[in-house]
């Protein structure tokens, strides 16, 4: 149930990619003009480099480079990012007798108590009006170094809290999109299908994780067993992600739905 692929794929330049050569020189400056300013966080769960979901995660820091945006990432297995919840989380303490997470989550708030880490990570999130999370499918979710930078860094009081949730989560205004592999085939993932429907899968995440913190929600993007496909059908997810990203300030929301 994990994605191991480790294929090597080199990223193209993006500007000469397929999915750009078509734009002339207006349509690329009307495209750097319309989508300029938008600041981008992107994260990647994969312990390699040279793995589709490396080259997926260059792919987008280089695209939203090139039509003008202001990206900044998280590369959580180089940097060795600790995915362990626990006091480390703080620089403070509120009860040194019992470790309560939200407690000192809303404390630290207040008063300026999380780990340099952790804060690093906050500030991210913070900054961006747009994040991506490049992960595979493992065991139907997210792999625990990403599950686990969402339990140290969406925080209690910072993050969400009080009457913020939902629609009027902290996050509200921001945009969030998945981009994500899987080692089956695509039909193991339709309603019916062997594994269920992708999107019931990705519900926890999309709603438990980002709607409830604010962040209105990005079709997901889907890419199903790149280990097994040929490197001509890999180039070709490669650049229909480019040519989405170029585009993605005009996407629409979608409705992630209930439980």
């Amino acid at each position: 149930m994990k994605d191991e692929a480790a294929v090597g794929f080199p990223v193209t330049t993006v500007l000469e990619s397929p999915g750009h050569r078509h734009l002339g020189r207006d349509e690329r400056t009307r495209l750097r003009h319309t989508l300029a300013g938008m600041r981008a966080f992107v994260i990647l769960a994969h312990a390699e480099p040279k793995s589709f979901n490396g080259a997926m995660f260059r792919t987008a820091v280089e695209t939203l480079q090139a039509v003008g945006h202001e990206v900044r990432t998280s590369d959580l297995h180089a940097m060795r990012f600790d995915p362990v919840s626990d006091r480390r989380n703080f620089t403070t303490v509120k009860d040194p007798q019992f470790f309560k997470q939200q407690i000192e989550e809303l404390h630290a708030t207040e008063v300026g108590g999380f780990a340099p880490e952790v804060e690093a990570e906050l500030q991210k999130v913070e900054w961006c009006d747009l994040m991506i999370w490049q992960f595979p499918l493992w065991w139907f979710g997210p792999p625990g170094m990403l599950k686990g930078w969402v339990d140290r860094v969406f925080a209690m009081g910072r993050t969400y809290g009080g009457e913020q949730f939902y629609e009027q989560g902290v996050f509200k205004g921001k945009r969030a999109l998945l981009s994500v592999t899987t080692g089956g085939p695509e039909p193991a993932y339709a309603q019916g299908g062997w594994n269920g429907d992708i999107h019931a899968i990705l519900r926890p995440i999309q709603r438990g994780m980002l709607r409830f913190t604010g962040f209105e929600v990005l079709a997901p993007n889907l890419c199903f067993g790149p280990a097994r496909a040929t490197p001509e059908q890999r180039a070709q997810w490669l650049a229909a992600y480019a040519a989405r990203l170029q585009h993605l300030a005009g996407e629409h929301p979608i409705e992630v739905g209930e439980y």
